[in-house]
């Protein structure tokens, strides 16, 4: 249906009072033969499903709002609007409501919402009968007028005769007459009295009665009535601010004089709701709904008319990017830009994403590239806040743009790079802002929001890009922070007492570097290969252990979550590289700094090595026993490190038990050896429980070099490195005891696998065998990777 009049959105009123979205269609009376009844229905505009099919009873109430709303309610709890994109289909449909009820299409409201029943016990008390007749509108009947408007506020019956009386009567106006001239005769007790009056108005939360407060020529008066607060010794100059301090600033001339009336209303009429009125109590909590909703549908009526607006918008981002502009007057046009996003909030999907992409098109994401990398704390902020609109509705849209920047900027000047230096340079103490941008930061680069199908491309492109472009940007105060050159080694080394004077003290600057590292601990979680590589580049986890002597614990923590997380992948590159760097000495420095102290640090510092030990981490749990179980194996109040002893016991067992029956089991010999060997089978038998016996030295030591010269025998035994072998060998006896040298040389699991596959011979594998050899002669990576 392309007929604009019947084209409506379907609002429903939620449990929290406000008006959620439920789609936009075309709306139309229709007999449904199923209800037997004329009903309004609306079907969706984009696949033509039923948004909404609404009985249109005899008994219920309709209210004609603003000229495009229809709202009412279908249940005690259920509450519909249907809000029309032209003046001339509201009052079709309008008349069709009207038709069916038997109504005048010139009301506003259709009839009284109660029930028959209802009416007939209000028939049957007499005294009520005189609610709807209102005493003359006269300073000295004030005091009745506001009794009897404060009593029906307990009554939802009284509440509707009494706003059918005041909208008869064109009482309002009356009442605000009534008003200046108190305050022309200073007549306190008649302020006290409009007071109560015009709240209790209010709290008849009728749309009808706020179209004739809200006016241009009244809702002054009704904040100067606000101002009288019985409960105040001085009255409020709300009119003050709202005529003097509070100051319309147009950006750009705006000519509509319609759209300059709404947006004056609607921000007067949202002082009234936030400043004037008091909280609602819970008695109250519902009285003011009808209020929200007309503030809601104005934002809804304002947004679009700006956005129909193109010549004001063009003129807009045109002086926002025009350098020429005034530090003033950019902020206020980015202040403009915050408020319309703002707003924006109100419109439905369809809408806001036509709004976005109108703003896109225009090109508010390069304007947003030079306004936050401004001075101005105030047009930083503004233009946070924009971003994080832009953010929230459309990751992708974002990084669209940035992805398309290095071909015309430098990496200085991205817009994610902006954002992080921003991030970075945050003054507030709390980091505040830093807080908001790591947000964004954290929802660009989430996996999660890249799955879209029209572009399955997006997720490897933009990290790639990332990672090349942004990621030296993000890690570069904590690189910084935890430089180590050779003077400052000098002194650690020279010093008696343990202090890490790279380390930052500044609680701010651990603040920042706390905010860092759970951004990059969302990474390794999430971008395993890109985050993967870029820690083994740039040795980032040993940069970040240093934070581990922070006197920050917070930080310190941090640290130490970050290498939790890698570990938890249990990946066994990471693995050879923790080994390799002897990465665990700040983690167990950091634990027996801690002394006996029963804190946090001690719990996640234990809790990382119970889960190495749950897991079985073999690699890990190898390591930790042969550099580090003297200094631990004296904590007994966890079984954690007991129990790597065990797990180190039972894989040493399982070694060396294999060793064995590699030994015993022979490959098939000839009859005429057969007689041979049982004739010396009590000399070998003796022979090999010997060799055994030597095999067996004390472990670790004799158990490494064990398996370093096994390693060394199948080299030589499969390939020609022979040489590589003697000069690894070699390298591992020169390696101070307890030193990173040594365990770079001797990664535990890679050497027990290559030995394992120097030693197995089972007969009924040796096409295994052969498939294995086959694959290592054909991989070249393979055995220098083993063997670093």
């Amino acid at each position: 249906m392309s007929d604009t009049r019947r084209r409506v959105k379907v609002y429903t009123l939620n449990e929290d009072r406000q008006w959620d979205d439920r789609g936009t269609g075309h709306v139309s009376s229709t007999y449904v033969e199923r209800l037997r009844e004329i009903c309004l229905l609306v079907r969706a505009e984009s696949d033509g499903s039923l948004l909404l099919e609404s009985k249109i009873s005899p008994n219920t109430a309709y209210q004609k709002q603003q000229d495009t709303l229809i709202v009412w309610s279908e249940a005690e709890n259920y509450d519909l609007a249907l809000s029309f994109q032209e003046k001339a289909g509201c009052d079709e449909i309008w008349e069709k409501i009207c038709q069916v009820q038997g109504k005048d299409p010139a009301v506003e409201i259709t009839q009284d919402p109660i029930d028959e029943s209802e009416e007939e016990r209000v028939d049957e008390l007499p005294e009520t009968s005189h609610l709807v007749e209102l005493p003359p509108c006269e300073l000295a009947r004030l005091e009745e007028i506001a009794d009897l408007v404060t009593s029906v506020l307990s009554s939802p019956i009284r509440r509707e005769k009494l706003a059918l009386a005041l909208m008869s009567e064109g009482y309002i106006k009356k009442l605000l007459q009534l008003f200046r001239t108190c305050e022309d005769l200073e007549d306190l007790e008649g302020l006290h009295h409009l007071y109560e009056i015009v709240r209790g108005v209010l709290f008849l939360n009728k749309a009808a009665l706020f179209e004739v407060m809200f006016s241009d020529d009244c809702i002054m008066d009704v904040v100067g009535c606000l101002e009288y607060d019985p409960a105040l010794v001085q009255p409020k100059r709300h009119r003050e601010f709202l005529t003097k301090t509070a100051k319309f600033k147009e950006v750009v001339p705006i000519t509509d004089s319609e759209l300059r009336q709404k947006i004056h209303q609607t921000y007067r009429v949202q002082y009234i709701q936030d400043i004037i009125l008091p909280t609602p109590s819970v008695f109250e909590e519902n009285f003011l709904s009808t209020l929200t909703s007309f503030i809601f549908f104005n934002k809804v009526e304002i947004v679009s008319m700006l956005q129909e607006n193109e010549k004001l918008l063009t003129e807009v981002f045109a002086q926002l990017t025009d350098e020429a502009t005034e530090d003033n007057k950019r902020r206020e046009l980015v202040n403009f830009f915050k408020e319309f996003c703002a707003f924006s909030q109100t419109l439905q999907p369809q809408n806001r994403d036509a709004f976005f992409k109108t703003l896109a098109n225009l090109g508010i994401l390069p304007a947003l590239e030079i306004v936050m990398a401004m001075d101005d704390l105030q047009v930083r902020a503004a233009a946070t806040d924009i971003l994080s609109y832009l953010v929230e509705f459309s990751p992708s849209m974002v990084r669209e743009f940035v992805m398309q920047e290095p071909q015309q900027a430098d990496d200085d000047v991205l817009l994610i790079n902006v954002v992080i230096k921003q991030m970075i340079c945050d003054s507030d103490p709390e980091l505040g802002g830093a807080v908001q941008l790591m947000g964004l930061l954290r929802t660009l680069i989430d996996p999660e929001n890249m799955l879209a199908p029209t572009n399955k491309t997006e997720k490897t492109e933009f990290l790639s890009f990332f990672y090349k472009y942004c990621m030296h940007v993000l890690t570069a105060p904590l690189l910084a922070n935890t430089a180590e050159d050779s003077d400052e080694r000098a002194e650690i080394q020279e010093g008696s007492t343990k202090i890490n004077r790279v380390c930052p003290d500044n609680f701010q600057t651990a603040q920042l570097l706390a905010l860092i590292l759970e951004l990059l601990t969302f990474c390794v979680e999430h971008h395993t290969y890109h985050m993967k590589n870029y820690i083994m580049n740039t040795d980032l986890l040993r940069r970040v252990l240093v934070l581990m002597n922070s006197k920050h614990t917070f930080l310190a923590l941090c640290a130490l979550r970050f290498m939790r997380r890698i570990i938890g992948l249990k990946d066994e590159y990471y693995n050879r590289y923790i080994i390799k760097g002897n990465l665990f000495e700040p983690v167990i420095n950091a634990l027996l700094d801690n002394g006996t102290r029963y804190n946090l640090l001690n719990s996640a510092i234990i809790e990382l090595f119970e889960f190495i030990k749950v897991e079985d981490v073999k690699s890990l749990i190898a390591h930790i026993v042969d550099h580090f179980y003297k200094a631990l194996e004296s904590i007994e109040y966890v079984q954690t490190f007991k129990g790597l002893k065990g797990r180190y016991e039972q894989e040493k067992d399982r070694q060396t038990q294999r060793f064995r029956r590699y030994r015993r089991e022979a490959r098939p010999v000839e009859d005429d050896e057969e007689m041979w060997l049982n004739e010396d089978e009590e000399d070998d038998d003796e022979a090999a429980e010997e060799k055994s016996r030597s095999d067996e030295e004390p472990f670790p030591e004799s158990y490494e070099k064990f398996m370093e010269a096994k390693k060394g025998a199948a080299n030589g035994a499969n390939g020609p490195s022979s040489a590589n072998s003697k000069a690894a060998t070699s390298a591992s006896a020169t390696s101070p005891n307890g030193s990173s040298a040594k365990a770079a040389a001797l990664p535990a699991t890679p050497v027990v696998k290559t030995a394992m596959v120097g030693l197995v011979d089972y007969p009924d594998d040796e096409d295994e065998d052969e498939e294995e050899d086959e694959e290592e002669e054909q991989s070249p990576r393979k055995r220098p990777r083993l063997g670093s």
